[in-house]
Formats: structure tokens, sequence, C-alpha cells
């Protein structure tokens, strides 16, 4: 295994005649790679809530299940953190590969056993653990991407590239509800929101595996910032970057010291809970208070993900073209309007679909932009070989800290003093994160100089 996840040698050198052609057609690939195979990791992630109404009507509370939910919250902030470390020492191909092919049994066994469960604590415990072992696999598709992505564009061109994948959460995460209804319309069951899913998802990581490869030094090109002429600005670069640290180093060196990451992790938190406060909880909101049914909670968490593509795109290029590099900005304006659009969404009385599902979609709009530019923060900070670790830092706050508390926190708050308890909670994050990453601005302007 050690020998099958390690980074890919370096080939010999090609002759310069052919650079420029391998390049544009291996760059193509490796972004179609990561691009489809995180879509597919958000296909057996966000299943679970779907099924959420149904097993409320078996007999579940709503604490019970936001308790199961924050399993795959809980091992993917943690995992996302500590596999980020060992992605950055190995080989993207096979460790994104086989984290979603682990992901995609754990959901193939939870759709034929979760039915034979009785409605009783022990089975919330059995739920919660398969959804942590679940999490666990989830956090070896961010770190690859990351590496992939550090390795094969560079600084200048990244922030584009970056949002144009970050694109793959909401394709994925919107055809979680379209794959739903397809399903229920072949099987007629509800567990094949977790059977089905699975079994679409070991076909996308025989693609990841097909299609992605480790860095261009081991397909015997030049290294992306030589080719590009184009070298990072918050840290110097060096040659020596392009060796593989020791964890050491990833951890006490670029890590742990980094005082801006710190305050970016820190503020992701509360992002995320504003995220999976409304993503999570959409399909019960929408059925108990709006009075929508199954299949149109699910174009409407649908068309929550999607919506995020245009918003993540124009934080993207707001980000690199009009504040010139700087994040913080597009951050505070994009998390301001999230805030407008979640009280509409809130107070908006049972009788409007049209004005939940247009402020479901504006909220989705605007909260996917801080997310990517918060992960694209992270990258800008550290040396590529050091990326997956800071990524996975900032998504051990945003799991572990906001989601967590989005599925734990909210559930217990609508259980014991009702829905405007759980918006208040999303209200005040989006308020906490706004304060916190305008201390960052003249950080941010600092290390950019």
């Amino acid at each position: 295994m050690i020998g099958f996840l390690k980074p890919a040698a370096h080939r010999q050198p090609i002759a310069d005649e052919d650079v420029d052609g391998q390049y544009a057609r291996l760059r193509l690939q490796v972004f179609l790679g990561i691009f489809v195979g995180y879509a597919g990791y958000y296909l057996v992630r966000k299943n679970f809530t779907l099924a959420m109404p149904f097993l409320i009507e078996e007999g579940y509370s709503k604490t019970e299940l936001g308790f199961a939910l924050s399993g795959v919250a809980i091992a993917y902030g943690l995992s996302k953190f500590v596999m980020g470390s060992v992605s950055d020492r190995s080989d993207a191909r096979n460790f994104m590969s086989l984290g979603l092919l682990g992901s995609a049994l754990v959901m193939i066994f939870m759709g034929v056993t979760i039915g034979q469960l009785p409605v009783a604590s022990s089975s919330v415990g059995i739920m919660f653990a398969l959804l942590m072992l679940n999490g666990w696999f989830q956090g070896m598709g961010w770190p690859p991407s990351g590496r992939v992505m550090v390795h094969w564009f560079c600084p200048a061109e990244r922030g584009t590239k970056m949002a144009i994948w970050n694109v793959a959460h909401n394709i994925g995460g919107g055809l979680v509800g379209v794959i739903a209804i397809v399903g229920m319309a072949l099987f007629g069951d509800w567990h094949s929101v977790f059977y089905f899913h699975g079994l679409i998802a070991i076909m996308i990581a025989m693609f990841i595996w097909i299609t992605v490869r480790d860095t261009p030094q081991s397909q015997g090109l030049p290294t992306i910032e030589h080719y590009k002429n184009s070298y990072p600005t918050a840290f110097e670069y060096q040659q020596s970057h392009e060796t593989e640290f020791s964890a050491r180093d990833i951890f006490l060196t670029y890590v742990l010291n980094n005082k801006l990451l710190w305050a970016i992790a820190i503020a992701n938190a509360f992002v995320y809970l504003v995220r999976y406060g409304v993503l999570d909880w959409a399909p019960v909101y929408l059925n108990e208070v709006k009075g929508f049914s199954f299949d149109e909670s699910s174009w409407a968490y649908a068309f929550y993900e999607w919506a995020g593509i245009p918003g993540t795109l124009l934080a993207g290029y707001l980000s690199d073209k009009v504040f010139k590099g700087h994040r913080s900005p597009v951050l505070i304006i994009f998390m301001g309007l999230t805030l407008i659009c979640v009280l509409v969404y809130w107070l908006n009385p049972p009788g409007n679909p049209q004005l939940d599902i247009a402020m479901l979609i504006a909220i989705g709009f605007f909260v996917y932009g801080p997310v990517m530019l918060i992960g694209l923060f992270a990258l800008d900070l550290v040396p590529k070989k050091a990326a997956g670790t800071a990524a996975g830092f900032t998504g051990l706050f945003g799991y572990v800290g906001g989601a967590v508390s989005a599925n734990i926190v909210i559930g217990y708050a609508i259980d014991s003093s009702g829905w405007d308890a759980g918006f208040m909670i999303i209200v005040a994050a989006c308020i906490i994160s706004i304060i916190l990453v305008s201390m960052t601005i003249k950080a941010e302007q600092h290390a950019n100089r």
C-alpha cells in the first residue's frame, strides 16, 4: 500500500519541441480528472440528508439524525487535515481514486443494511460509525486535488482555474438530488439514495485513475513555475520547494506557524456552519415548514448547489481581476449578501414556494464563493508541497467546527426551541464570519507585498 501511494517518480525530461503539446494535453486531462472526480465525491457525501425525512417517519428524532450526520463532518475534518499531510507525500492519482472507492463501498453497505436496523439508540450509533468511516474516505478527495492544482497550474492563473474546479462541488452536490429522484424511479426504494449513488461513484473512481497524473516532472515535463515563468508572491519560491517535505517541515514550518492561515481557518468554521446549516436541513425544513414534497425539496436542494457555480466563478474573477489577488474583500461582500438572503428565506411565510426557492438559489450563489476563496487563500500561503496540509488545516476548522455545529447544535436547537432557534445560529455565524475575515485585510495586503 505504501508503494501504491508514494509520489510518482520523475521521468527523464522529454524533448523541448514536445513540451508545449504535452503540457496542453495533460493539463486538460488532469483538470478533467480532478473535476469529475471531486464531483463524484459529493455524490456519496451528502446523500444521507435526503434519507432523513424517511428516517424521521420511522421514528428517529432530528437530534439523533443530526448526531449521526455529524459523523461525516467530524471524520472529514480530521481526515482532510491528517490525510492532507499524507497526500502531500503521495501520488495524487492513486490517493484520490482509492478514497472515492472506499467511500462508495461504505454507502453501498449502508444502503443494503440501514433498513434492517431497529429504531433505537444503538442503530444511531451504527449510522454514526458508518458515516464517520465515509467521512474519513471523503477526506482523501480535496488534498490530492489541491496537489494537482498547484503542480499543474501556476500562481498567476490559479485563482481562475481554482474557481472553475471548485464548481465540481456544486455539480456533484446538485446531482445528489437528481440521482436520488432517478434511483427512486428505478428501484422504488428510498434506500437507493445510498447504493445507487455508490455504484455511480465507483465508476467515477475508475475515471480518476485513468485521467489524473501526479506532477509534471512525473511525465518528463519541467515545473509549472519554470514553464510559465510565474512564481508565488506570498513567499519566496526556492528550487528546494520541488522536493518532498517531511511531515515535520510541513506542519511546523509552513502550517502551524502561519498566523494568517490560522485566521482564515477560524473564519472557515463559521462559513461552513452557514453553508451546511442551510443545506443539510433544507429537505426537512422545506417538508415540515414550507410543505414541499420529496421531489420538490430534492430539486430545491439541487438548485442551491448549482447556483454556486456562477457565484464561485464570479468570486474568483473579482478576487483576481478587481481586487488584484486579495481574497478577503470578496469574502466579506459575499457573506454580507448571504446574510440578507438567509433572513428572507427564514422569515418568508409558508405558501410562497417561489420565494423560498429563489432565496435558496441566492444563498447557494453567494456562500460558495467564500468556501472556494478560503481554500484558495490557503494554497496561496504555502509552498506547493505543503498545499494539501494547508487546505486540510482550514478544512479541519470548517468541518469539525462549522459542519458539526450545523448538524448537532442546529439539530438540537430545532428539537428544543423550534426552527427560529436554528436560523438564529445561522444568522450569527454569518455576522461572525464577516467580522473575522475583516480582521485579515491588512495582514493579507502585507503578505502579498
